[in-house]
């Protein structure tokens, strides 16, 4: 699908968050009554976004908007709210806004070079995602620290059921006691983490998204689940 790199003025024209090159400002990238701040746990999976029998796929959609950008609207409608939840989790709400148009934004300018033979592009997404947030760092770390502060009774109440598994831990509610075991892992280590976790990639998945061999994915959970292991006195069997 390689072809001529997009006009920047020819952006997705529809959607929550505004993802237009030339006003993507976090002032008017999602209305302020529809932020996802409720953070009970039935909201920490993304709700399914495959299309509907008789819809396009991400890859038809994208192919499409080579040539009529403003079919680029439908894949940000169908990932845009998972995306905004995921940055949100992982750097609060205050970035969300950013990371989300940002992500559409690089994907706009890029979706010459996606590649057809996928046709979901969620992995894609997400690993432009995490490759914003990764250039927030510091951002990320302070937020875990911040919750890692978090009184101890609430550490207490929700420490046995809600971190008995690194990848089944809860996005919305982070413990102390899993906030602070998050802040010591590397951004690699956090991204192919969460990525599984969070976002709910496949192994391949979150390889594709990171540009990682899956053999990478496997190793870097494997050493992430003995790191939290330790951090949160957990017996093997709950990692």
């Amino acid at each position: 699908m390689d072809g001529a790199e997009p006009r920047a003025a020819d952006p997705p024209a529809a959607g929550p968050y505004s993802a237009r090159p030339h006003d993507a400002r976090p002032h008017d990238a999602r209305p302020h009554d529809t932020r996802p701040h409720d953070t009970r746990p039935h909201d920490t999976r993304p709700h399914d976004t495959r299309p509907h029998d008789g819809e396009p796929s991400d890859a038809r959609l994208i192919e499409a908007s080579l040539t009529a950008p403003e079919r680029f609207a439908g894949v940000f409608d169908r990932h845009a709210d998972e995306i905004h939840a995921y940055a949100g989790r992982r750097l609060g709400p205050e970035h969300a806004d950013d990371v989300t148009a940002e992500t559409f934004l690089v994907a706009f300018r890029k979706r010459h070079r996606y590649d057809a033979s996928r046709p979901d592009a969620r992995p894609w997404l997400y690993g432009i995602a995490a490759n914003l947030i990764s250039g927030h760092c510091r951002s990320e770390i302070r937020r875990l620290r911040a919750l890692a502060r978090a009184p101890r009774d609430a550490d207490e109440r929700g420490l046995h059921e809600e971190e008995r598994g690194a990848e089944r831990a809860s996005a919305a509610v982070l413990r102390p006691a899993l906030a602070a075991a998050l802040a010591r892992l590397s951004t690699a280590e956090r991204d192919v983490l969460l990525l599984v976790a969070w976002a709910d990639l496949s192994y391949e998945e979150a390889a594709e998204a990171l540009k990682i061999p899956i053999g990478t994915v496997r190793s870097r959970l494997h050493r992430v689940r003995a790191k939290l292991r330790r951090h949160l006195d957990l017996p093997e069997e709950n990692l």
